[in-house]
């Protein structure tokens, strides 16, 4: 986790996590859209419901969202070094998400209801809790009277690391939106990330940088799901 200590631009790092995500966009278009589909019914013998388009369409908006708010976090407010191992892991996560749930709608028919609005606003509660914890916190540290202590205001006093919560909350509905029970995979992979190794190993962390404070706040405060866990 020293990584977290390390701060850099990591320019050149960014621009292909950037560019390789682009061409994700791309392919999931293709996917959605184009021939991609068809592609994919020949090669892998899967249903392709391609006169559905509302549900694609969805799953796409979700899609230059979630790289448009990311690339935001990632450009302005990620702060610690990207090592280049990064460059290639965190386009292969999101081509879960971009790929992933593009694959998962093709054979889905079914049209657009009250559940599908649901995860809408699903999907922006958990945006809303990982780029918003992530900008107010970013404000917080930008005043000089605060350097060196922890964040525990705003999202974040509803658990130690909302911003993943946040994540969770925002894949999950990709996957409701899909109606493929295999797209529940994703998310339920993303929980076990979270819980069981990144956010324990960001936990180490901090509390090694801030000590008691860190004890403190972990003390009164669930490391993940509000209130529960």
């Amino acid at each position: 986790m020293e990584l977290y200590g390390q701060h850099s631009k990591s320019l050149p790092q960014k621009i292909i996590i950037h560019l390789l995500e682009i061409l994700l966009l791309w392919l999931s278009f293709w996917i959605l859209f184009q021939n991609g589909g068809t592609w994919v019914e020949s090669k892998f013998a899967m249903d392709n419901a391609a006169d559905q388009l509302d549900r694609r369409i969805l799953i796409f908006i979700f899609n230059v969202v979630t790289f448009a708010r990311l690339g935001y976090m990632m450009v302005v407010l990620l702060k610690r070094k990207i090592p280049w191992e990064e460059s290639i892991s965190v386009p292969f996560a999101f081509a879960l998400y971009y790929i992933g749930f593009s694959l998962f709608v093709l054979p889905t028919a079914k049209p657009l209801d009250i559940v599908d609005f649901l995860a809408i606003a699903l999907f922006i509660v958990g945006s809303v809790l990982n780029s918003g914890g992530e900008i107010l916190r970013d404000k917080w540290k930008r005043n000089p009277e605060n350097q060196g202590k922890i964040y525990t205001g705003g999202f974040f006093r509803y658990a130690r690391h909302i911003n993943y919560f946040g994540d969770i909350l925002w894949v999950i509905a990709y996957a409701v939106v899909t109606r493929n029970w295999y797209a529940a995979i994703i998310p339920a992979f993303l929980f076990c990330f979270f819980a069981f190794y990144n956010a324990p190993k960001l936990d180490s962390y901090l509390k090694r940088k801030y000590g008691t404070d860190y004890d403190s706040y972990a003390s009164r405060t669930k490391m993940l799901v509000p209130f529960i866990y």
